[in-house]
């Protein structure tokens, strides 16, 4: 024998090899997150020619932005009509101009509409966070004698739905308190432009939720957890998204009413 080599009948078998030897990849077709740095190619593929995490994110962030932008180009535009209709001048029977516009008076409602929407757009932020620390730590379950932790968290996810389902009731009560002081679709400009608008944004929001119930139900059913982190993450940039596009909207209609 000579210096250096192994005694026969030492070698371990595989999975005793493996057993000391934990890899840390985490890839593979379970809900761990697939690696860049393992199993992987220039292309961004696995070795099962999955895309990688990192590319299926960019791709999905990539569709959302130029739905995003389509998005805030229909509102530019309505908000540009609101405020070239307000200073519209109308030739009267009598030969002078006059501008046929009345005071939208905003509930008051519509702050606190507005708090909640924030507020929601918080704790998505919050849900999103702990899915992605659930995702970076779950290789570390391959390596025996570790285990996570199983610490308790406020259900942030099943919180945020309820701020939005919230939010969309308040919409509706500062819309018929609007109809009961005779503010109506038909008949009145300014209160028009205040229901194109709102149920426009009420629409693209409800959007949102129904994702949102989605990604909360593939918690409850214990789907792959890099499905469910792409899922919140995409929902997230779009949360916020509409939270400051109803900022612009109660500013629009607040400032110059």
């Amino acid at each position: 024998m000579r210096w250096g080599d192994k005694p026969k009948g030492t070698e371990l078998p595989d999975s005793a090899r493996e057993e000391r030897e934990p890899r840390l990849s985490g890839g593979g077709t379970n809900d761990r997150f697939p690696s860049d740095d393992h199993g992987g190619d220039d292309s961004g593929h696995n070795e099962d020619g999955r895309l990688s995490y990192r590319d299926r994110l960019m791709r999905w962030r990539l569709g959302l932005g130029l739905s995003m932008i389509s998005i805030l180009m229909l509102f530019i535009a309505l908000s540009s009509a609101y405020m070239i209709r307000q200073h519209t001048v109308i030739q009267s029977g009598n030969g002078h101009g006059v501008i046929y516009w009345q005071k939208l008076h905003l509930p008051t409602l519509l702050i606190f509409n507005t708090i909640l929407l924030l507020i929601s757009s918080v704790t998505l932020e919050i849900a999103r966070r702990q899915l992605l620390r659930r995702g970076l730590l779950a290789p570390l379950a391959d390596i025996p004698g570790i285990q996570q932790e199983n610490s308790r968290s406020l259900p942030w996810l099943a919180i945020t739905v309820i701020l939005a389902i919230g939010f969309l009731v308040g919409q509706a009560t500062a819309w018929n308190m609007l109809q009961q002081e005779g503010m109506f679709v038909v008949g009145n400009t300014s209160g028009s432009f205040f229901y194109v608008l709102a149920g426009t944004h009420a629409i693209h929001l409800s959007i949102g939720i129904l994702v949102l119930l989605y990604a909360l139900s593939s918690e409850m059913f214990s789907w792959k957890l890099e499905t469910r982190c792409l899922v919140v993450d995409v929902t997230s940039w779009y949360w916020h998204f509409m939270a400051v596009l109803w900022i612009y909207v109660y500013a629009i209609m607040h400032f110059s009413r």
